[in-house]
């Protein structure tokens, strides 16, 4: 039997924008089993993006459970999810989100930084991960040398250097140009084969059917829940 590694159960959030609410998330339950390869989809204001936020441990529920390797986060302290977060998910970011004058290497030890590993493992781990995404000639190079697929690569990198459950992508091709997204997807791909979940927030349907199960947002409602 698959091992579920995500179960949320009746997510609500409204935000409030003047004297209006807007029901971002509206009853949301879901199940999500290690190692599947997800993609979540929906227009502007679906609520796509706030439940990307709240599985990826960045905000909290109004309403409703959210269970990540069995663990209840919905209530957990900002500390508490930050703790939560850099053990268990990578990110992966349009903008790639690297330090301008850090170097490949640096860029992807960092989250080894914060949670307290030995400078020579942090190397010796960047540099693994920077091999498993191909980027082995431009360890030493800063961000600013590197072009727009190179950068996302060494994002990917980042995103596995602390070996988390989940990788959780937002428009990871949004800057790209067809021929590197397909590169960065096919890493994506190898990466999922490899043991990793990976969630996509896209609003590509191109980018969406590399994964094996699509989920639908609308209305902060899932419209649909279909397998490949």
């Amino acid at each position: 039997m698959a091992e579920e590694i995500i179960r949320i159960e009746g997510l609500r959030k409204i935000y409030r924008v003047g004297a209006e609410q807007v029901r971002a998330l509206d009853g949301v339950s879901l199940t999500i089993e290690r190692n599947e390869y997800v993609a979540i989809m929906g227009p502007s204001g679906s609520g796509k993006s706030t439940l990307m936020n709240i599985l990826g441990c960045l905000d909290t529920p109004d309403d409703g459970r959210y269970l990540l390797c069995g663990e209840d986060v919905s209530r957990l302290s900002d500390e508490e999810l930050a703790a939560v977060r850099n053990r268990q998910i990578g990110f992966v970011f349009q903008s790639f989100a690297l330090m301008p004058r850090r170097t490949a290497l640096e860029n992807v030890a960092l989250p080894l930084l914060y949670s307290g590993v030995s400078r020579s493992v942090r190397q010796q781990r960047a540099r693994e991960a920077l091999l498993r995404v191909g980027l082995g000639e431009r360890m030493d190079h800063d961000p600013g040398e590197l072009s727009g697929g190179q950068k996302q690569r060494v994002a990917l990198a980042r995103a596995l250097v602390t070996n988390p459950s989940i990788i959780l992508a937002d428009e990871p091709t949004g800057n790209l140009d067809s021929a590197t997204s397909e590169e960065i997807m096919s890493l994506f791909n190898i990466i999922n084969a490899a043991g990793n979940t990976v969630i996509l927030v896209t609003h590509s349907e191109q980018i969406a059917s590399y994964a094996r199960r699509v989920i639908r947002i609308r209305d902060g409602k899932v419209e649909s829940d279909t397998r490949h």
